[in-house]
């Protein structure tokens, strides 16, 4: 009888220490998954901290630039000028219609282009018809007397367009040519200092001029180098001198009642060129030689 008893409480002893332990792994388990899901949680929440205040400090610039429309960026440019901006159908496209678009997407703002005389994208800026002028624009001390410029985005080089059996070799040429150039532009500026006004021939766009050339009218277009590219193919019978006529920087016109909005497209602009996304628009256009 006492073996019975001894026997069945060693066995209720066994049967508490199993349980026990059972207890105990189930306990930690638990508290494992607990601490697991607190720090999933709590990663959740910092993530989702991070991207409010990413969307509230998008939002705040936004708010602080002022625009002509808000909400909207509109920028100003002369569609003629490929490969920085020509018509495809109806739209603007082009190297300065893709910087301006990831420009607006950087600012939290809708991009809007309009097309104009080249002539006039100065003024505009001033008057506030615009926010911007992107449209191949050098920087230049007479142009910043009336507008301030955002940090330059691309270089551009202008050359010297003639007819292959033309007997100029060089700028040093130039002296007594007509020049052709499109009106407004630096091309037309510097021609205009360095040959005088009676030697410069100017056009409403770079291809009026071109054409001008094959008719016999100018002996020369001196106009940027890339769209002078497109003109050389398109046409027979010409050529682009080997020696540049100048190099220049290109940049952003704004108005200089608007610094906010300059500094702004600045420090986007130094996002885009940080993150590759500049040189990637211009390697799309401008292919290596």
């Amino acid at each position: 009888m006492k073996k019975k008893i001894v026997s069945v409480m060693l066995c209720a002893a066994m049967a508490t220490t199993v349980l026990a332990g059972c207890g105990s792994s189930n306990t930690a388990s638990t508290d494992a998954a607990a601490e697991e899901t607190a720090e999933d949680v709590e990663a959740e929440a910092t993530k989702e901290e991070a991207e409010d205040a990413e969307a509230a400090e998008e939002a705040t610039d936004a708010a602080e630039v002022t625009t002509v429309e808000p909400g909207v960026l509109t920028m100003g440019t002369n569609a003629t000028f490929p490969p920085y901006e020509y018509k495809d159908g109806d739209d603007v496209v082009g190297i300065d219609a893709e910087i301006a678009q990831a420009l607006a997407d950087k600012l939290g703002l809708q991009l809007e282009i309009v097309d104009m005389d080249f002539d006039s994208l100065v003024a505009s800026v001033q008057s506030g018809k615009i926010d911007m002028s992107l449209a191949g624009m050098t920087v230049t001390e007479e142009r910043k007397q009336n507008v301030d410029f955002t940090d330059s985005y691309a270089t551009g080089v202008q050359v010297i367009i003639v007819k292959e059996d033309s007997d100029i070799a060089s700028a040093d040429d130039l002296e007594g040519k007509l020049i052709g150039v499109q009106q407004g532009t630096t091309g037309h500026l510097y021609c205009a200092d360095d040959f005088g006004e009676d030697n410069v021939i100017p056009y409403a766009n770079g291809a009026t001029a071109v054409q001008a050339l094959l008719q016999g009218k100018v002996d020369c277009v001196v106009i940027d180098q890339e769209p002078a590219k497109a003109f050389v193919e398109a046409n027979e019978g010409l050529k682009i001198l080997e020696t540049a006529y100048t190099t220049e920087d290109y940049a952003a016109a704004v108005s200089k009642d608007n610094p906010a909005l300059t500094a702004a497209l600045n420090s986007a602009l130094q996002e885009l060129k940080d993150d590759g996304t500049i040189q990637g628009i211009l390697d799309k256009y401008i292919k290596a030689e």
